[in-house]
């Protein structure tokens, strides 16, 4: 069977070529799309459909102009597709679109983006836990120890370009940061 990931917003907005992300960076996110697209890998997503729209307030459904807006495109066309697409409930605590309770309940990611925490409650929701995809959102470089502690990977497709992004931004972790 292959693969499974969840893909977060920012790999396919990267893909499109829109965010400030080097050459090489807007390569592995391209590569990532189509290894999608084309099958190498299936997509998990969530049941509500929060993830869908969040893609779509980022992208274009017409599956144009780049390579990000024609994967929201595929997925659109294949969410009903099993061997393509897994959906996965992960229905909201309290009518807030932005806590699960798949999410950790980890006091290190308590500060964690809520609306990020969508990705994270798929991937604890699905019985594989795929990786996430994460290509540009510095903030997740210093969540990925406490995320692997709750059992969550994150596959950082721009390991060089995020590492320096979340060190210009937030400096160097410091040992025993939780963040870092």
């Amino acid at each position: 069977m292959k693969p499974i990931v969840v893909v977060d917003t920012n790999v396919a907005v990267v893909a499109n070529g829109k965010s400030g992300a080097s050459a090489a960076c807007v390569r592995a996110c391209v590569n990532e799309m189509v290894s999608v697209t084309e099958d190498a890998k299936r997509v998990a997503i969530d049941l509500e459909g929060l993830i869908i729209r969040e893609y779509m307030n980022n992208l274009s459904l017409a599956g144009q102009p780049g390579v990000g807006d024609a994967f929201l495109k595929w997925l659109h066309q294949n969410q009903a597709v099993i061997e393509r697409c897994e959906k996965v409930a992960i229905t909201p605590d309290g009518g807030s679109e932005d806590d699960f309770p798949n999410f950790p309940a980890d006091p290190a990611l308590a500060e964690f983006d809520p609306a990020d925490r969508k990705f994270v409650a798929v991937a604890r929701a699905h019985p594989e836990t795929p990786p996430i995809l994460e290509a540009a959102d510095a903030k997740w470089w210093g969540w990925r120890a406490a995320l692997q502690r709750n059992g969550v990977a994150v596959d950082f497709i721009c390991e060089r370009d995020i590492r320096e992004a979340y060190e210009k931004k937030f400096g160097k972790p410091q040992a025993g940061d939780a963040r870092g």
